[in-house]
């Protein structure tokens, strides 16, 4: 994991300032850093989004492509992905120095989508169905990671068109896929139910939410929760080397689902007014 190398003094800062509920850029304990999000960013991408949370920049895109469905599971479609580590992002990524955050971001989104309905993804049972790859730049990091790859690959699946596809049977038995003549008659995936990440960084005694990259240094461990619009919990593991007793993880638990419907709540009714804007929303940064 990446990380900055603070002094005693610094971590004491740190930590007294938590324990009073005044981080040092002055949010308290339950509080997200501002955040820009753009969508509909990356021309041929079946879907992107672009989402800067502080430091952390994350460019999203989604391609969709034709694919025979898993013998497993053969009338959901698929979806995958993909994570770069840009080595612009941190020093700590130079080499091969981001595979291991990026395996483990990629399967943590991969557990926390499983509950997404995936149903509407098939075209024909058993014959073919969509495959969504759903790749992910990180161009910069300052802190909180996971939950800022969510909130973007979220995004980019709201803004993700797909193709109507019409089957027609030949002799009863092969099928014939064809696309709609209409560049513009797509449909869009429901992904009301997809979950945001939240992390909760234990500093001290005490959970905080969004860690900044000094914050996850004065840390020891922190919980990964994945929560629903409504408060559903979908997976939860730890990253770092410290561990928690039972009654901080019920805690943070606890905590997570009420951040995490907030979380939810508050970008959807930012990507339905993005949406609702088209092409007079505002622009920023490089992709202005």
């Amino acid at each position: 994991m990446y990380s900055v190398v603070l002094s005693d003094a610094e971590k004491t800062f740190i930590w007294d300032g938590v324990e009073v509920n005044l981080r040092n850029d002055g949010r308290k304990r339950n509080d997200y850093r501002p955040m820009e999000l753009e969508t509909d960013v990356v021309t041929h991408a079946s879907g992107s989004a672009r989402l800067r949370l502080a430091n952390t920049d994350i460019l999203v895109g989604v391609k969709a492509e034709i694919d025979v469905p898993s013998s497993e599971t053969p009338t959901i479609g698929k979806i995958e992905f993909f994570i770069d580590c840009s080595a612009n992002a941190t020093p700590t990524f130079e080499g091969r120095g981001g595979e291991d955050l990026a395996s483990e971001i990629s399967s943590a989104l991969q557990k926390a989508y499983d509950i997404l309905p995936l149903n509407d993804l098939c075209i024909v049972p058993n014959l073919s169905c969509w495959k969504l790859y759903v790749d992910i730049l990180i161009l910069e990091c300052g802190g909180n990671l996971y939950d800022a790859v969510s909130l973007a690959v979220k995004s980019a699946l709201f803004n993700t068109q797909i193709p109507k596809v019409k089957a027609k049977y030949i002799d009863g038995v092969n099928v014939d896929l064809q696309l709609s003549d209409d560049l513009f008659e797509c449909w869009k995936l429901d992904v009301s139910k997809a979950p945001c990440l939240v992390t909760l960084c234990k500093i001290g005694e005490f959970f905080v939410v969004d860690p900044t990259v000094e914050e996850e240094a004065c840390s020891n461990g922190s919980i990964v929760v994945s929560v629903t619009h409504k408060g559903s919990i979908t997976s939860i593991f730890k990253i770092g080397e410290g561990s928690f007793h039972r009654n901080a993880i019920c805690e943070a638990i606890k905590f997570a689902g009420v951040i995490g419907c907030e979380l939810n709540e508050t970008l959807k009714l930012s990507l339905e007014k993005e949406e609702s804007l088209g092409s007079q929303r505002e622009r920023y940064g490089f992709l202005k």
